[in-house]
């Protein structure tokens, strides 16, 4: 049976926009077999994904082809997405003074350490990457399986809120 909805659109923010924002953005669109549309920008986003964060997405089976850093007011352009869903993924970007986004997408804050500042081995630093690609997809399952469409705005914003808790 199909959806007869239209895709949930969501965007996932991090300041740069080169690891976990794209891991999430990478995720839902392959967990959420077409109920939702996910895209990923940043504040300040880096000049390209991080490379580690792309080799781990390929060795995982995700398409890595689209997967760029975006400054996040590309989102508020004239035919951008209108978003169901904002969820930052990085504490700097939560205390980012956000733009206003058209509609009224729910925001949720989602911490996830930033795998970049790890210092270690390179197995060791693969290794912080994996937990945060782990954390996200945890996430992002469990967001998958609400039963959006049934719950009221304040039951769905706490449940949504819950899973970054």
């Amino acid at each position: 049976m199909t959806d007869q909805h239209p895709p949930f659109e969501v965007l996932f923010v991090c300041n740069s926009n080169c690891g976990r924002s794209l891991f999430a953005e990478a995720i839902l669109n392959r967990e959420g077999e077409g109920r939702f549309r996910a895209y990923s920008g940043g504040a300040r986003p880096a000049d390209a994904p991080n490379p580690v964060a792309i080799d781990l997405l390929g060795k995982l089976g995700h398409d890595t082809s689209g997967l760029q850093p975006k400054n996040w007011d590309v989102f508020r352009e004239p035919g951008a997405p209108a978003f169901d869903f904002i969820f930052t993924v990085c504490d700097e970007a939560a205390g980012e003074p956000c733009p206003a986004w058209p509609g009224d997408p729910m925001h949720a804050h989602w911490s996830v350490p930033d795998p970049t500042r790890f210092t270690g081995t390179e197995a060791e630093i693969y290794a912080v990457y994996e937990d945060a690609y782990r954390m996200l997809l945890q996430r992002v399952r469990l967001f998958t399986s609400l039963p959006i469409r049934e719950l009221d705005r304040m039951s769905l914003h706490n449940r949504v809120q819950g899973i970054g808790a």
